[in-house]
């Protein structure tokens, strides 16, 4: 089975501009199980899909009886977000099943979650988990403000101690991921799931503390922006020797999919690592979180569904 047909079962406001919506099988069938950090992928009218991660509060995601998404509304969206958030009660939809690429670090040893604003959604799963296997972890969740926290209110009420809340306006500035790094345990698993700033900072702090990048766990929610002075550059295909330009504003991945190339590909935020492709001839502009500073200078490999052009021309090994 790829496909899964869904009924909106339930909407709710979870925070400024995020609501939950509740889905259950359309024919009233078991719905398939899935692990923490799991998403699906929603099919929208116009043949294009979102991944969204699947929240867990109930322990129950190896036979649930409904999904939970949590959908941040962004500004201006005709796409996904505003898709979700235009769905009503009763409302039909079609996903694909549920997959993992942000999976809980598996072991007994002590786990640190560290979530910014929307990336809250895989972090719950993981901290029902672990709160439920007995694992010790503690779940940290970013927000601007009171408005702005989904979910808030439960996560403390399950969690108790286990759960801090940072809201910026409180605080007078942003998370003290500092502060978290040095006051880890040796052993411990970090997942952080948020904006891309977020995600570098806490890979650089834990890695000049020692922590092994293995045990450093991140997805990103941030869908990749363009940037301004961004222009076209060409993509030469080493197989074929085609020269396809890619404009401001579409990837590469977009464009050679336009014109028949059969690409590999998942998240398209530049944080899971299946499109890295070598970079044969040229200079890429990396914007992922994926590559380590090494990889980066080298010049040799990049994620073409976010990463862009210094030099004129790439040329990629496909």
């Amino acid at each position: 089975m790829t496909d899964i047909a869904l009924k909106v079962a339930r909407i709710e406001c979870s925070a400024d501009a995020i609501r939950s919506v509740v889905l259950v099988q359309a024919d009233g069938a078991a719905l398939p199980g899935f692990t923490p950090g799991a998403h699906m992928r929603i099919h929208l009218p116009d043949g294009d899909d979102r991944p969204y991660s699947l929240i867990d509060f109930d322990a129950a995601c190896d036979a649930p009886d409904h999904y939970r998404l949590g959908i941040r509304l962004e500004p201006e969206s005709r796409g996904g977000s505003r898709y979700m958030h235009d769905l009503a009660e009763g409302d039909s939809l079609r996903a694909s099943v549920p997959k993992n690429d942000f999976a809980l670090a598996g072991g007994d040893g002590p786990v640190v979650l560290i979530a910014g604003g929307i990336g809250i959604t895989p972090m719950i799963s993981m901290a029902t988990a672990l709160r439920a296997g007995g694992r010790p972890y503690v779940l940290h969740y970013a927000v601007r403000n009171q408005g702005a926290a989904a979910f808030a209110e439960r996560l403390a009420e399950q969690h108790g101690d286990a759960f801090r809340l940072h809201l910026d306006d409180q605080a007078g500035g942003p998370l003290d991921l500092a502060a978290i790094v040095a006051s880890a345990d040796d052993a411990a698993q970090f997942h952080v799931c948020g904006p891309k700033p977020m995600i570098e900072a806490l890979r650089e702090l834990a890695v000049g503390a020692g922590y092994d990048k293995d045990h450093i766990h991140f997805e990103l929610f941030d869908a990749p922006a363009d940037q301004e002075g961004d222009t076209a550059f060409e993509v030469e295909l080493a197989s074929s020797g085609e020269v396809h330009v890619i404009p401001p504003g579409r990837s590469i991945i977009d464009v050679l999919e336009e014109a028949g190339e059969d690409l590999i590909y998942d998240c398209q935020r530049g944080d899971c690592g299946i499109c890295q492709t070598d970079v044969l001839e040229g200079i890429p502009d990396h914007r992922d979180v994926v590559l380590s500073d090494a990889e980066r200078t080298s010049g040799k490999v990049m994620q073409i569904c976010v990463s862009r052009a210094k030099s004129p021309r790439l040329k990629l090994d496909l």
